[in-house]
C-alpha cells in the first residue's frame, strides 16, 4: 500500500515525486515509456518563461513566477544545465506595438521583475540579432534556457535516491476506489494508494476518466522546431517572441539552447493523438519563415535536426490543479500547458498542499540527500581532464566527438538510480548524438557500451521508445573455422 502512486513522469510527476521524497511517505511513480520525460517534456522550447504572457490573477501567472525561482535553486543543487538570459517581444506596426503595450500592463500586474517597454535603438544595441526592422519590444530579463529532460531526470533521480519507487514501462490502465483507497491497474501489474495524482501530461484526460471524470477535455496541439548546429547559437543571446497574429497564435520563437545551438519553433496545429510527434511540411517550411523574420540572419543550411512535441492543453484556459470533486483523494495536475516547464516545482508545491489539505499527514525525514554532481568533461580544465583520467582511464576514451563526451560519462550514466536502457536515453543523460553528426559516429560505440554494462544482448538495445529496434538478427553467421 502506497501513501500516493503519481500517474506520469514528466516534469511535473518528477517535480512532484522529488517533493514527495522530502517526508515520510511511501511513493511510487507509474511511467508508460521506458524512461523519464519521454513525453511532453522531451519536446519542447527549453525556456522558463519571465511571466508576462500569464493571464494576470490565473494560476499559470503565480506558478509561472514562483516557479523559475524555484527552478534556479534546484539547478543549483541538483547540477541541471541553467542560464539566465532575457527576453525580446518584438514588434513591427501600429497593432503589433499596442499588442507590446498589452503584455507589459500584464507583466506588471503579474509582478514581472524588470520588465519595460524599449524603442529600436536601444533593442538593437541590447540584441544587434534582432530585426532591424521593428519598431519597439518588450523586454523582460527574468528569463531563462534550461535542459529540460536533466532537469526533470535530476528532481527524479533525487527523488529515486530518497526512497521514490519508479515503474517504468507501466502504463495505468485502470484506477478504482476500494474501501478508502485505490486499486491501480497497470500493464506491469497492480497497486494500492490512499492517493492518486494524474501528471499524465497529453493524457491527463484519459487518465481522470479512469475514475469516471468527464469535465476535461484535451485539446492537445503540435509543434514543431528546427535545430541548428552550434555555428548558429551565438547568433542570438535572447529569447527573441513575434507578437502573435490576429488569430492569437503566439508566432515562432528563436533562442539558443543550453547546449550552444539555436532553436526555431514552434508553430501549432491541433491533434487528436497526444504521441503525435511527426514533423510534416508544408508546417515545417512556415517555421522557418517565421524565424528569419524575426532573426534574418539564420542560416538554416546549418540545421541539423528536427523535432515536434505535443503541448497537452485541455478546454480549461488555466492549469487544472486540484481534488476531484467526484473522488476524492484523486488530484488532477492537468492541462499543464507553457509554462508548465517554468511552473514545474510550484505546481508541485500546491500539488503537496492539496494532497496535505486532503489528510496526507507529512512528516519531514531527518536525513535528506539533496544534492547531486554530474561530470561534464569538456567543461573541465586541462589539470582536471588529466587528473579525471588517472582515476579512471575511461574518461580519457572520447566516445561522442562532436559533444566530446568519454566513455567515462556514459558509464556513469548508466549506473545512475534511473538506468538508462535506449541509445537516446544516453543522449538525454550526457548529451552523446546531440551533436553536428546526431549519433552518426558514436551510435554503434554507444550501442556497444550500452549492452556491456547492462550485459544484455546487442539485439535488446533499443533506439529510444519500445518497438524502435536497431538489431532482429546477425546478417551472417560464424559457423566454423575459416568461415
Amino acid at each position: 500500500m502506497y501513501d500516493v502512486l503519481i500517474v506520469g513522469c514528466g516534469v511535473i510527476g518528477s517535480a512532484l515525486a522529488y517533493t514527495l521524497s522530502k517526508y515520510n511517505l511511501s511513493v511510487c511513480v507509474c511511467e508508460r515509456f521506458n524512461d523519464v520525460a519521454n513525453g511532453v517534456t522531451k519536446a519542447n522550447s527549453a525556456i522558463l518563461h519571465a511571466g508576462f504572457d500569464c493571464p494576470p490573477g490565473s494560476l499559470e501567472a503565480r506558478m509561472n513566477l514562483e516557479g523559475i525561482s524555484m527552478a534556479r535553486e534546484i539547478c543549483k543543487k541538483l547540477d541541471v544545465e541553467y542560464r539566465d538570459i532575457p527576453t525580446f517581444v518584438i514588434a513591427f506596426d501600429q497593432r503589433e506595438r499596442e499588442y507590446v503595450e498589452e503584455l507589459y500592463q500584464r507583466g506588471v500586474a503579474n509582478g514581472v521583475p524588470g520588465i519595460r517597454i524599449i524603442d529600436r535603438e536601444e533593442a538593437l544595441r541590447l540584441e544587434p540579432g534582432l530585426n532591424p526592422g521593428l519598431i519597439c519590444a518588450l523586454y523582460a530579463p527574468g528569463s531563462g534556457i534550461i535542459d529540460p529532460w536533466g532537469y526533470a531526470l535530476a528532481m527524479a533521480e533525487t527523488a529515486v535516491r530518497n526512497g521514490v519507487e519508479i515503474k517504468l514501462s507501466t502504463k495505468v490502465t485502470g484506477i478504482t476506489p476500494k474501501d478508502g483507497h485505490f486499486v491501480v491497474d497497470t500493464s506491469s501489474g497492480s497497486y494500492e494508494a490512499r492517493y492518486v495524482v494524474n501528471a499524465g501530461g497529453a493524457f491527463s484526460a484519459q487518465v481522470y476518466e479512469l475514475v469516471g471524470g468527464t469535465d476535461l477535455e484535451q485539446t492537445n496541439f503540435c509543434g514543431q522546431y528546427y535545430v541548428l548546429d552550434k555555428s548558429q547559437g551565438g547568433i542570438i543571446n535572447s529569447v527573441v517572441f513575434p507578437c502573435p497574429d490576429e488569430h492569437g497564435f503566439k508566432g515562432i520563437l528563436v533562442a539558443p539552447t543550453i547546449h550552444g545551438n539555436l532553436i526555431v519553433g514552434p508553430d501549432a496545429y491541433q491533434v487528436e493523438d497526444g504521441d503525435h510527434v511527426a514533423t510534416v511540411e508544408p508546417q515545417l517550411s512556415e517555421v522557418k519563415s517565421g524565424g528569419l523574420r524575426s532573426v534574418p540572419g539564420i542560416d538554416f543550411r546549418q540545421t541539423i535536426h528536427e523535432y515536434a512535441g505535443v503541448r497537452p492543453n485541455t478546454q480549461v484556459p488555466d492549469f487544472v490543479i486540484g481534488e476531484s470533486p467526484i473522488c476524492p483523494h484523486f488530484i488532477n495536475l492537468a492541462g499543464i500547458k507553457s509554462p508548465g516547464l517554468s511552473a514545474a516545482p510550484s505546481i508541485a508545491k500546491e500539488g503537496l498542499k492539496i494532497l496535505a489539505q486532503c489528510g496526507l499527514e507529512l512528516t519531514e525525514k531527518e536525513t535528506f540527500i539533496d544534492s547531486r554532481k554530474q561530470v561534464r568533461f569538456r567543461e573541465l580544465s586541462d589539470g582536471e581532464k588529466a587528473e579525471m583520467i588517472a582515476k579512471n582511464p575511461l574518461y580519457g576514451r572520447v566516445i561522442c566527438r562532436c559533444e566530446t563526451v568519454t566513455e567515462g560519462e556514459i558509464v556513469e550514466a548508466i549506473h545512475r538510480p534511473i538506468v538508462p536502457r535506449t541509445i537516446d536515453a544516453i543522449k538525454r543523460r550526457c548529451n552523446a548524438g546531440m551533436g553536428r553528426c546526431q549519433g552518426g559516429f558514436c551510435g554503434p560505440r554507444v550501442h556497444e557500451i550500452l549492452a556491456r554494462e547492462l550485459g544484455i544482448s546487442p539485439k535488446d538495445i533499443l533506439m529510444d521508445e519500445e518497438g524502435t529496434w536497431i538489431l532482429s538478427s546477425p546478417i551472417k553467421e560464424v559457423t566454423g573455422h575459416g568461415a
